[in-house]
């Protein structure tokens, strides 16, 4: 395995455990949390609700017992659409494969215990796609706006960040791109600086710092000033088990959805240049307080609470990314892959070759360019002006 692969290995296993272990601890407080299990998670868990199924009809999910969500499925859904399309993705690439598999291929569903559609399992800010791309043929590049605002195109763009290894700039706008289909507003934004933070984290030498810095450099509007106050206030802390309130006070003046995270505000999930989804701005906070240590920044994210599967999916690709496959600790993998039925080497796999194969791909458009832009403007000219003081 080479250090692509390795990478490409801690972002697919490392989201997924995430996403896993911070499924059971979903919606609640970090004090409900630690009086349901008895002090701070630390691995997998039985479910919050011994009676899942009835606990919340609209959403009848196994959460917990290392079962992953919603946000990898569509992860690994979306590795499926590059090992089709085998280039960059576009908002067209989510209409014309992703769509289509949401609808017509029947999966295992950990969280149902049984298969069935992705449709089926996906929450309604996901199934708004299959309604404007499939049924309502809304251009791509548009189907995002009208969408609820939230973390819902974020939570799944990690292998954007795989495919545009070490470029986050490419990386941003694949995902910019991608994400309008399904989002608008800073829920869209977030998703380009995501997918940027993920493919920076894959860069040799990248290192928790850069990886804040390249997000602040690419982010805009009201999530580049929520990556800021939540990274600044990291800074100063040490240990998430006494900082998860610092943190949430950091965010919560950007965060649209309000202190009781069941029950959003009025203006919740709204369109705004001034606000950012909270998940993003926690995770790289996580990070940044474990000094990129996969497990702490993953059971830091997992006892915040709120959206914590989302939280936890976005911090374990991050530190996934930057530490590789040693970075994720073994029996959380073993744990959630045999629960949830998944084999994370071969999206890992999968990614890494399509990784070399767009780069190839950009080495001969790259080509192309220079060789036309020679003929536009002479080889003199064309060499640049650092090539001309050589």
């Amino acid at each position: 395995m080479d250090l692509l692969q390795d990478k490409a290995y801690g972002v697919i296993a490392g989201a997924a455990v995430g996403d896993a272990l911070g499924g059971a601890a979903e919606g609640n407080t970090p004090e409900v949390i630690q009086d349901r299990y008895g002090g701070f998670i630390e691995g997998v868990v039985a479910p919050f609700n011994a009676d899942w199924r009835n606990a919340r009809p609209i959403a009848p999910y196994h959460k917990g017992d290392g079962h992953v969500t919603d946000d990898t499925l569509m992860t690994r859904a979306l590795v499926d659409v590059y090992a089709t399309v085998r280039d960059h993705l576009t908002a067209f690439s989510v209409a014309d494969h992703l769509v289509p598999l949401l609808i017509g291929e029947k999966r295992w569903i950990p969280e149902y215990e049984s298969e069935g559609l992705l449709l089926h399992r996906i929450f309604l800010a996901e199934k708004w796609l299959v309604a404007r791309l499939h049924y309502g043929h809304v251009d791509p590049r548009e189907a995002g706006v009208g969408n609820i605002v939230n973390c819902g195109a974020t939570m799944y763009v990690a292998p954007i960040g795989i495919a545009n290894a070490g470029s986050p700039d490419t990386a941003y706008a694949e995902a910019i791109d991608v994400a309008g289909a399904h989002q608008s507003s800073y829920g869209r934004e977030a998703a380009g600086v995501f997918a940027a933070a993920v493919a920076e984290a894959m860069r040799p030498g990248a290192t928790v710092d850069t990886v804040i810095d390249v997000s602040l450099r690419l982010a805009n509007d009201g999530t580049k000033e929520a990556i800021a106050a939540v990274t600044t206030a990291a800074s100063d802390l040490t240990d998430w088990r006494t900082s998860l309130a610092d943190l949430r006070s950091a965010v919560e003046p950007f965060d649209t959805v309000g202190p009781e995270y069941r029950k959003p505000a009025m203006d919740a999930r709204l369109p705004n240049r001034t606000k950012s989804i909270e998940e993003l701005p926690i995770a790289l906070g996580m990070v940044r307080v474990a000094g990129g240590d996969y497990r702490e920044a993953v059971l830091g994210a997992v006892n915040y609470g709120r959206d914590s599967d989302s939280i936890a999916t976005m911090a374990g690709a991050i530190c996934g990314a930057l530490g590789g496959s040693a970075a994720v600790p073994p029996e959380w993998v073993e744990q959630v892959s045999t629960a949830s039925r998944m084999d994370f080497a071969e999206p890992a796999g999968i990614m890494a070759g399509i990784a070399r194969e767009i780069w190839a791909n950009d080495d001969a458009r790259a080509r192309s360019r220079a060789a036309a832009f020679e003929t536009l403007v002479g080889t003199e000219s064309a060499a640049g002006p650092a090539a001309r003081r050589a």
